[in-house]
């Protein structure tokens, strides 16, 4: 049972939990208005440390189509943290107004600081460069509806492979799945984290390769998941600047992939995917941010014990 839990790392969840979670959200894709009264009378909190879009309105528009409310801040600033109030005041605070709670926070481990000091479930909606698992179950989602099977397919991780948070969920949540197989194409300076590498895929005995060529790298792969370089993870702006415009995906590129290849995004996008393969029907990340929603109603159906 996932009544009153929290969900703050992807390995939280069994894989049972997850096949249940993603199972609710295919049924909530098959009929919406079944569920559009689920949640009436419970209350989400949303803590947003730090900015978001589609993090944050798919969890506002999750909770309303559930028939629930929503009440929270997203500018700290605007909150009791400007003046000082650590995150265990305040989830104590919160609790006492809400059913569940979501948090964005920039430092790694926040929400688990928030889940050890709340009576009601935290869900991590990214910390850091650490985790950002309600993202990896969009993804799978996205992954089990357009491919049908989370094993044996190839996997092609592009562009910020050492801060993406979604880059380490998605490492970890589809490690558990037989004949998975990754290609990490980075810069040197963006290169998948080595304590990735040793817990989660030399462990599991998963292979992977790294790169920094995406051309070559395209042509047998099953998904191309691309990811942008994040300019608030850079100390140095010189570092950004030379480092944002090293991938760029475009229909020449695409030449060279299978047709069955389906790339994907967590979004927001900069430059690392050109605007002319929106059009290519391989191009799912639009459908992939509404599936966001779907996997989120789910999620806080699951949580709150509720069918």
């Amino acid at each position: 049972m996932l009544k009153g839990k929290s969900l703050i790392d992807p390995n939280d969840l069994s894989t049972s939990e997850l096949e249940e979670i993603l199972i609710l959200a295919n049924d909530i894709i098959e009929d919406p208005k079944k569920f559009c009264k689920c949640c009436e009378g419970k209350l989400l909190a949303t803590l947003f440390y730090e900015p978001s879009t589609r993090t944050r309105f798919s969890f506002e528009a999750a909770m309303l189509r559930l028939g629930g409310q929503v009440i929270g801040f997203s500018e700290p600033n605007s909150s009791s943290v400007a003046k000082g109030e650590s995150i265990a005041d305040t989830i104590r605070t919160i609790e006492c107004y809400s059913d569940i709670v979501v948090m964005r926070h920039p430092k790694e481990g926040a929400p688990k600081i928030a889940s050890l000091n709340a009576s009601i479930p935290v869900i991590n909606a990214g910390d850091g460069g650490h985790n950002h698992p309600t993202q990896t179950l969009t993804d799978l989602l996205t992954i089990f509806k357009v491919k049908g099977t989370f094993e044996n397919l190839k996997i092609g991780i592009c562009g910020d492979l050492k801060f993406g948070r979604t880059v380490h969920s998605l490492i970890k949540a589809m490690s558990h799945y037989s004949g998975v197989s990754f290609v990490f194409i980075s810069p040197e300076e963006l290169k998948i984290p080595y304590y990735i590498k040793k817990e989660i895929l030399m462990k599991g005995k998963i292979n992977f390769i790294e790169t920094d060529n995406l051309e070559e790298s395209i042509f047998d792969l099953d998904i191309l998941y691309m990811t942008r370089v994040q300019r608030e993870r850079f100390f140095n702006e010189d570092d950004y600047l030379r480092l944002k415009d090293i991938f760029v995906l475009d229909n020449l590129k695409l030449q060279k992939a299978k047709e069955s290849l389906s790339i994907m995004h967590p979004l927001p996008r900069v430059n690392e995917i050109s605007v002319e393969v929106d059009s290519d029907n391989r191009a799912i990340y639009f459908k992939q941010a509404k599936y966001g929603m779907y996997v989120r109603m789910s999620l806080i159906l699951k949580l709150l014990g509720l069918k």
